[in-house]
């Protein structure tokens, strides 16, 4: 049998050995963020980034038992194995963005009305619309992230570059459930799941860019500007998910690419930095502590 035929037989193979090749990237460049140094940022800034990351941290803090319920329905070991290193990655960067709360002298949330709205939702709904929403949630966050990367925190910079590079393979491999999900579906369907897709991510986006506005500009985005470019994201996602004619997504393969820095805000200097950190990353992604934080809630 031919490396093609595998894959089409078995469409998650690449994607649990992706993951598991993960874990010792994780584990050197983790070393690389610096977490002694001492944040350069005003109180006003550091408060406004502090606000925000507390609603990431808990988003995602979950343990994903019921997507991966549903998703141990369709009897593929190779999908179990990747979607439980996936929700491993996450609880990952929920430690992070923990350390830098803890850095900031700031704890975690307990509870936000944005988080319990997408979990109930996400409980509420098959897998295909659980996917979907976490499809929205990953496409519009590159841009926040990728404000984090240009802040003038060198700690921020790391755990933004960490995150960023894991988030857009997370994206492609949303984007594969997705394509596997609806294959065989009509293409009218296809066109009713992906204008719903769309009305979650117009929503998601505006309140994204309103409550976490202060947090975007510290990095050099306006929310309008962000609102723009998570749509873009999305655009491009949501024409692979949903399309019957597009390639299939693959690690490090598909049309979400790590963010630019913006044109219009970042000094040369700025951009210089990022475009070499970029670089490096899309080899070796950046890491979160081996131990996450335990979960205080099941997603």
């Amino acid at each position: 049998m031919t490396q093609q035929e595998r894959t089409r037989e078995r469409p998650f193979a690449e994607w649990a050995e992706y993951f598991e090749g993960n874990l010792a990237r994780h584990e050197r460049l983790d070393r690389t963020i610096p977490w002694g140094s001492i944040s350069p940022l005003p109180a006003g800034h550091i408060a406004a980034i502090a606000r925000s990351l507390q609603r990431f941290e808990l988003g995602e803090s979950g343990e994903g038992r019921g997507l991966r319920s549903k998703a141990a329905r369709l009897g593929d070991p190779y999908h179990d194995t990747a979607l439980a290193l996936f929700v491993a990655e996450e609880q990952k960067h929920s430690a992070l963005f923990g350390r830098a709360l803890r850095r900031f002298g700031v704890g975690p949330l307990e509870a936000h009305w944005s988080d319990a709205v997408f979990v109930q939702l996400r409980r509420l709904m098959g897998l295909r619309t659980e996917v979907t929403l976490f499809l929205v949630a990953e496409t519009v966050a590159l841009e926040y992230f990728a404000a984090l990367e240009r802040s003038a925190d060198p700690v921020l910079r790391g755990v933004a570059r960490r995150v960023l590079t894991d988030e857009v393979e997370h994206i492609r491999f949303q984007v594969a459930q997705l394509q596997l999900g609806f294959a065989g579906t009509p293409a009218g369907l296809r066109m009713l799941a992906a204008a719903a897709a769309w009305v979650v991510a117009v929503g998601a986006a505006t309140v994204v860019a309103i409550d976490h506005g202060p947090a975007l500009r510290v990095g050099g985005v306006t929310p309008l500007a962000f609102w723009g470019r998570g749509l873009r994201h999305f655009r491009r996602a949501a024409a692979e998910a949903f399309g019957s004619g597009a390639r299939r997504a693959r690690p490090g393969v598909g049309a979400v690419a790590h963010p630019e820095p913006a044109r219009d805000r970042t000094t040369p200097e700025a951009a210089t930095h990022h475009r070499s950190a970029v670089a490096g990353s899309r080899h070796e992604p950046e890491a979160a502590a081996a131990h996450p934080e335990p979960s205080r809630r099941a997603a």
